[in-house]
């Protein structure tokens, strides 16, 4: 695309390319595209097709529009994802957040009587901190820390903390899931890996060839990383704390199982959008 072509020529060659590639509604992402280049919003960019680009800006749209066809995902082209209506950074070491994945931020809500009151949380797996941090803009006098194995990840989570004024309310740690931390929580969530290892080839090209295998890889039977966190988890909570997990489609009832080994009282399951049990609720009783 040299300079000069017209946005709205741009973009029907974008549209054909992405269409080609196997995106669905190439359009719509071709404007979402052109909107990054320009910086501008998508509505400009369609209200604006009889612009022009030029130089660099060609060459930019031209570079993004092929890195979508070859399938990166989106909100690693532009560097963001909207999650419970905030804007987080992503980058290739970090999962996409996920529209399922505000389930379980309704989910706590719920159960959440005062809203003013100084709830500890704490996110297993934190990845770019979106659950923490939606958590935290819901709840002002919450506070909380999330624990993440990747350092690269890690980084993401405090950037998206300091950039959403939560630094001094969110702490993130290095760790393991929850075996180093000594203190308790009212609250505890997770997204764990929950996709079985050899279901992962046969994702979408976005997910299995982009997204990073630890984020993803749930073991043998994608029940891994629960056994592996439900070790700590009761004696993270307080007692009557609730633990929140999301989980596959299907792993509901396996999950629930887990955690009632682990002396938790499974008191719900939240579904998403499309209907699917997406969080598995559990709650610490006294012995």
């Amino acid at each position: 695309m040299s300079g000069g072509l017209t946005l709205s020529r741009a973009l029907d060659k974008a549209a054909r390319e992405l269409g080609e590639a196997g995106i669905g509604d190439a359009h719509h992402e071709a404007r979402l595209l052109a909107a990054h280049v320009l910086g501008v919003t998508p509505e400009a960019v369609f209200r604006g097709q009889q612009g022009v680009f030029h130089g660099e800006q060609a060459a930019g749209f031209s570079s993004c529009v092929t890195a979508r066809a070859a399938r990166r995902p989106m909100a690693q082209i532009l560097g963001r994802r909207e999650f419970w209506s905030l804007p987080f950074r992503v980058t290739e070491k970090t999962l996409d957040p996920r529209p399922d994945s505000e389930t379980l931020i309704e989910a706590v809500l719920d159960t959440v009587t005062d809203r003013e009151a100084p709830v500890r949380i704490l996110d297993l797996g934190t990845g770019t901190g979106c659950l923490l941090l939606a958590l935290l803009h819901e709840l002002p006098c919450a506070t909380g820390v999330g624990v993440e194995v990747s350092v690269d990840a890690l980084e993401v989570a405090r950037g998206n903390g300091e950039a959403l004024g939560m630094a001094e309310r969110a702490q993130f740690l290095a760790g393991d899931w929850g075996s180093s931390l000594e203190e308790t929580f009212h609250v505890i969530v997770a997204n764990p890996p929950y996709i079985p290892s050899a279901g992962i080839p046969g994702l979408e090209p976005e997910v299995a060839s982009y997204e990073p295998r630890l984020a993803l890889d749930g073991g043998e039977d994608g029940l891994a990383c629960y056994r592996a966190l439900l070790a700590d988890v009761t004696r993270l909570l307080v007692p009557w704390g609730r633990l929140f997990l999301e989980v596959g489609a299907g792993q509901a009832q396996s999950v629930a199982s887990l955690c009632a080994g682990h002396s938790l009282t499974v008191t719900g399951t939240a579904r998403d959008l499309a209907g699917v049990p997406r969080c598995v609720v559990s709650q610490k009783h006294l012995a």
